[in-house]
């Protein structure tokens, strides 16, 4: 059994798809985004396309990690998006991220419980659980961030 595993890939899912105590998550308030949104620029903030490739870039860095067994990225990479020039192409960053999270959280939910506790990669990262539960809580950041700068766009609070 993987009681612990099992809790940790329903709170990373909840936060992409829903179900959590926020009653926030990423699929619905990146659903209604358009790609005027998503690139507005607004009092200096990250815009939601930056914040939205940065909450994936880690969600890729695990799933990386997961498949090879290497932690490969940069922290300073983790903000600089691909260039967006249509819908289409928000869109389609918004579908990969969300296809990246389902297959971590089917990952995560047959991890072994012991796994939540050994080294993620190296020992400087910490461990699985540590990683993890990094991720959902910088991702819970991020949301609340989005959903703000959704609301100011809304509002044309600029």
């Amino acid at each position: 059994m993987n009681p612990f595993a099992k809790q940790t890939a329903k709170h990373f899912h909840d936060i992409h798809f829903g179900g959590n105590w926020t009653v926030s998550n990423v699929k619905e308030q990146l659903g209604d985004v358009s790609i005027d949104m998503a690139l507005k620029e607004v009092n200096g903030f990250n815009t939601i396309a930056t914040l939205t490739f940065h909450m994936n870039y880690f969600v890729n860095v695990a799933l990386n990690f997961f498949k090879t067994g290497k932690v490969v990225g940069d922290d300073k990479l983790s903000f600089d998006h691909p260039p967006i020039h249509s819908e289409k192409d928000w869109k389609m960053m918004v579908s990969h991220y969300l296809i990246q999270a389902e297959e971590l959280t089917e990952i995560i939910k047959n991890l072994p419980d012991e796994k939540l506790l050994e080294p993620f990669g190296e020992e400087k990262y910490g461990n699985h659980f540590r990683n993890l539960h990094g991720i959902i809580e910088h991702t819970h950041y991020h949301l609340g961030q989005i959903s703000l700068i959704k609301k100011l766009i809304q509002n044309k609070v600029l």
